[in-house]
């Protein structure tokens, strides 16, 4: 696809210009790690990554949006952008990373040259609306920073962020009208109704606010916004499109003219601004707000008071930068790309979600304010709690978890019900998914010494929150010991998640002497066993008589099955706080490392899941791009065959992650495919979050170095690491014999080196020596 010379012109005058950018900032190792990330890689296939701008845990995340599907196709565009797609809607200014459900996509905007279409058009014919097509050559993706040309237009339009301001700088081609486009009624899916109310406002000095409350995954969400440009406006249009349209453009009788509307209200509005030719780049800088237009005001005011793009973009590149040395790694290129991008995207949620004086609206749609924290949302638990969590308070300052946790708490205090948050953004609750993951990673900060809050008041809520019986069957489980699927959906999946959050519950309270609580936890966690049936050796549902429901068929996946996103040779090896236990249910270790290998061993037809979006990933029946599998391959080394998890961690990560568009196997889920890979790389894994111990599987970076948010220094050499050397031959710590195959959490912390010598062979010896820990097995 031809380009015009000024948009060629242009694209070498940035690569010029980013070449000096990297030279200033020179070769230490953040800026090598920022350089070897790639923001395209999960978003072809199903990984559902953008690749706009974003600081770490940044609030506004300023991305393209390539397509905008009804809310039943929309699942491949949950992030807004898929790399297949050859045309751009525009730019809006928040966006899920990874998800599996589209929302968000607020305040969109489009720059225009031409003629100024109210409709987005259709892809396949170009012109029809106000969509562009655009070329992959053309674009530029990394932390912090995004551009592209918009060919329909030859418009160059650049992006980039701070915490809460979205940064656009659009190149127009001369001898054309400028515009831009802003278009409240769009989403990342449509859905008849979805937007409730509406405000668009050009105030006098030109700073242009509004505001949109929608329904959709999360009810009654409301965000405010508030734009400048740096050239005066000279023209603009406001539309209602749900009842211009009838008068063909033009307002009801009585209503203003849309050329002289200074504000509007209602359910389908869009405006464009009209622009002299101008001399340069037009910048335009879009603050959001959940509480008012004046707090978004304020937003703009205090991070972004000028018009310097250019020092946006070096910031953001600085935040990045430091973020990302947090690891130092030494491996060839594609290995680095692949590690740091997989890092870059477990920093960018929970997202914060609080403007710049420290109020937010939480879940009973009232404002608060955040004394002594930044509060955080988006909150993907059923997902995150397994990894990303864990690695955050390896790789983040405490402030950071400290922070989260404050974020859930208060999330608790203003519920209408009294709970921690399960599946929570924009400060509003979904209800996605099961479990109440919340508990763990609290539990998990806890143990590991992170206690920025008030750890009564967390315990509390924790309790609080496995208590609430109007929950998903908790009633029932707190009565018989389990969900019955004739009462209760997924109910083995259920019974399963609720006994290992219930055994962080018993860890935190039994650390902080509170016995009592601790007892009756500890009890429950030992809940998984009903769901144990010992002839066919699978997790399955009870009823509430006791019998299990029949008939059984353990390929059996989706909704109104016993289990959620997944099937009974998923899910039956979720019992992460007691893998000793689960063994003995089998009739031992040899017998459970059997039912592990037919596991990984079966031949499965993929289309079984074809009703299932999220199920991918397949070796046999383990599913690495959903998240019930991903501890599975760790369970070798809990049953006295670490070389066996060695060698299926070879198989996944050669098989599941690549350095490409589509080189995630599944949704990322806000960092939890990401973060497994993470720590998968470095050689251990925190299959039981609240244990403080990391299970080790095998390295796959030569070296690398932890700089931990206590100033200490972690190392892990992989000595003669290459493709034929792939198996633990020994292990030494600190320069002593390591021969059991797990870390406890002050060990890294405690800084040092861990170092392995890798050989072509499985040493069967190694590692046996010591299991990692089990509640049954003290």
């Amino acid at each position: 696809m031809g380009k015009s010379m000024h948009a060629r012109r242009w694209l070498a005058a940035v690569s010029v210009g980013l070449l000096l950018v990297s030279n200033v900032y020179g070769a230490n190792n953040g800026a090598s790690a920022y350089a070897a990330v790639d923001p395209f890689i999960g978003t072809g296939g199903e990984g559902h990554t953008f690749p706009g701008a974003v600081v770490p845990f940044g609030m506004v995340q300023l991305s393209p949006d390539t397509e905008i599907k009804p809310r039943k196709e929309a699942y491949g565009w949950a992030a807004g952008y898929r790399y297949s797609d050859g045309s751009i809607v525009g730019f809006s200014h928040t966006h899920f990373s990874g998800t599996g459900h589209s929302d968000l996509g607020d305040i969109l905007l489009m720059p225009i040259a031409g003629e100024v279409k109210l409709e987005r058009g259709d892809s396949a014919k170009p012109g029809s609306g106000y969509r562009s097509r655009f070329g992959h050559e053309d674009e530029v993706a990394q932390p912090g920073y995004y551009a592209v040309t918009l060919d329909d237009y030859a418009i160059r339009a650049e992006l980039t962020a701070t915490e809460r301001v979205g940064v656009h700088r659009y190149r127009f081609p001369q001898g054309k009208p400028a515009h831009v486009l802003i278009d409240l009624r769009s989403s990342l899916y449509d859905y008849p109704g979805k937007v409730l109310w509406s405000r668009l406002r050009l105030r006098p000095d030109g700073t242009v606010t509004g505001f949109r409350e929608t329904r959709g995954w999360a009810p009654g969400r409301q965000l405010y916004f508030a734009m400048r440009f740096s050239a005066p406006i000279s023209g603009h249009a406001f539309h209602d499109t749900e009842t211009d349209v009838a008068y063909k453009g033009f307002p009801p009788p009585g209503e203003k003219d849309p050329k002289q509307r200074a504000q509007i209200e209602g359910r389908q509005l869009v405006g464009s601004f009209d622009f002299a030719q101008p001399g340069g780049p037009l910048v335009v800088k879009v603050s959001i707000s959940p509480v008012s237009e004046e707090n978004a005001i304020a937003n703009l005011d205090a991070e972004m008071p000028g018009w310097d793009f250019d020092a946006v973009r070096a910031q953001a590149k600085r935040s990045w930068t430091q973020a990302l040395s947090a690891i130092d790694v030494d491996a060839s290129a594609p290995m680095r790309k692949s590690f740091y991008t997989a890092m870059y995207h477990t920093l960018m949620g929970p997202s914060l979600f609080m403007d710049s004086d420290g109020r937010y609206r939480g879940p009973d749609n009232a404002v608060h304010k955040a004394e002594g924290f930044r509060n955080h949302s988006t909150f993907s638990l059923w997902d995150t709690y397994r990894a990303l969590h864990p690695l955050l308070t390896l790789i983040q300052p405490e402030r950071r978890t400290n922070d989260f946790v404050n974020s859930l708490l208060a999330a608790r205090r203003e519920s209408p019900y009294g709970v921690l948050p399960v599946w929570a953004f924009h400060g509003q609750e979904t209800w996605c998914m099961i479990g109440y993951h919340a508990v763990p990673v609290i539990a998990d900060a806890y143990m590991k010494g992170i206690r920025g809050y008030d750890a009564n008041a967390a315990l509390d809520a924790m309790v609080a929150s496995a208590s609430y019986g109007p929950y998903d069957g908790l009633a029932q489980y707190m009565e018989l010991g389990y969900v019955p699927i004739d009462e209760e959906g997924e109910a083995a999946a259920k019974t399963l998640e609720y006994a290992f959050d219930d055994w962080t519950i018993a860890r935190m309270a039994q650390a902080m002497g509170r016995k009592d609580v601790a007892a009756r936890f500890e009890k429950r966690a030992g809940n998984w066993t009903h769901a144990f049936d010992d002839k066919t050796g699978f997790m399955r549902a009870r009823k509430r008589d006791g019998a299990f429901r029949e008939p059984f068929d353990p390929s059996a996946s989706g909704y109104g099955t016993d289990y959620t996103e997944g099937n009974a040779w998923q899910y039956s090896w979720y019992v992460p706080q007691d893998v000793a236990g689960l063994a003995r249910a089998h009739g031992g270790e040899d017998k459970l490392l059997a039912r592990l290998d037919a596991v990984f061993d079966a031949k499965v037809d993929p289309k079984i899941f074809e009703h299932m979006e999220d199920i991918t990933g397949l070796i046999g029946w383990y599913a690495h791009g959903n998240e019930p599998s991903h501890h599975v391959a760790y369970l070798y080394a809990y049953a006295g065959q670490p070389w066996r998890t060695q060698a299926r961690l070879k198989a996944i990560m050669d098989s599941q992650y690549a350095p490409r568009p589509d080189g995630l196997a599944g949704n990322d889920d806000l960092g939890q495919m990401s973060a497994w890979y993470v720590f998968t790389a470095l050689g251990f894994y925190p299959v039981a979050p609240g244990s403080n111990q990391y299970v080790i599987g095998r390295p796959f970076l030569p070296r690398a170095t932890l700089n931990l948010p206590n100033g200490k220094r972690f190392t892990v050499i992989a000595e003669g690491l290459d493709d034929a050397h792939t198996y633990i031959g020994s292990a030494t710590l600190d320069g002593k014999p390591l021969d059991r195959a797990y870390l406890e959490h002050s060990e890294i912390m405690a800084g040092g080196e861990l170092k392995f010598v890798m050989q072509a062979e499985p040493n069967q010896a190694w590692g046996t020596a010591q299991r990692p820990y089990s509640m049954s097995a003290k």
